[in-house]
């Protein structure tokens, strides 16, 4: 089994989508605050965004558990065991503080099962499916397919709603539920397996990109989760700050 060479580029595609999550979240906070008028959670462009932006995080969580699997194959004990629950570990409690912060903020509308709760499912469900290695492709099209086609009322009421068959979106500020997003991890599994057999070769204009990626990307890619859980309060609170010093003077 080869193992993986240093990519960069992995971690400047996630600061890819990672840029593109903080402009979609500025200008949801620029209607949140009514200084826009839409609907990002029900209208074009933006929740086709909204969907290309997850697919690009899921994707790479399934890519970077082929690499770190492969990384820790290469070495003895239980150095990888230990690296993943660790990671999980901060991923599931990312997820709690985001619930927390959202129930304070939103209400009933707080985000129970979002991204990063998806992910901490993702994550285990993922690492248990390594094994099938190119077969995950095939798996993930069937899931993204069931997940996409399948609807029942039953799967309506909280928690059953988080396996996405329920027959509307729950009232909810993110929602990424198991399927069909399940499946975009799985073929992120696959496509990295393919890739793995193929030496993880880069082709040269992307090896010329691995080799100096955009550091802005780079650092939003390296500490992902950190932005992730900061952005928000930070673009929120600039901007009720604008909003309050705006009515006070007048």
């Amino acid at each position: 089994m080869p193992r993986p060479p240093r990519l960069p580029l992995i971690d400047a595609l996630r600061g890819f989508a990672v840029a593109q999550m903080i402009v979609y979240h500025f200008i949801y906070d620029l209607a949140y605050f009514d200084w826009l008028q839409l609907a990002m959670n029900r209208t074009q462009p933006w929740v086709g965004w909204r969907t290309a932006i997850v697919t690009q995080f899921l994707l790479l969580v399934g890519v970077s558990l082929v690499l770190r699997a492969t990384r820790y194959a290469a070495e003895e004990g239980n150095a990888g065991r230990r690296e993943f629950w660790l990671r999980w570990v901060q991923v599931a409690g990312a997820a709690a503080l985001v619930s927390a912060g959202s129930w304070w903020l939103f209400g009933p509308r707080y985000i129970w099962f979002g991204i990063l709760h998806f992910i901490a499912v993702g994550l285990i469900v993922g690492r248990a499916a390594l094994p099938l290695g190119t077969w995950n492709i095939a798996l993930g099209v069937v899931v993204i397919v069931v997940g996409k086609s399948f609807v029942d009322p039953f799967f309506n009421p909280t928690p059953l709603n988080i396996f996405g068959f329920a027959s509307g979106k729950p009232r909810t500020e993110d929602y990424v539920p198991i399927f069909p997003w399940l499946g975009v991890v799985l073929i992120g599994i696959g496509v990295a397996t393919l890739w793995r057999q193929r030496g993880f070769a880069l082709w040269p204009a992307v090896a010329r990109l691995n080799a100096a990626p955009p550091r802005l990307l780079l650092l939003l890619g390296s500490w992902a989760l950190t932005v992730y859980l900061v952005h928000q309060p930070i673009l929120m609170g600039s901007l009720w700050l604008v909003k309050a010093l705006r009515s006070a003077l007048g």
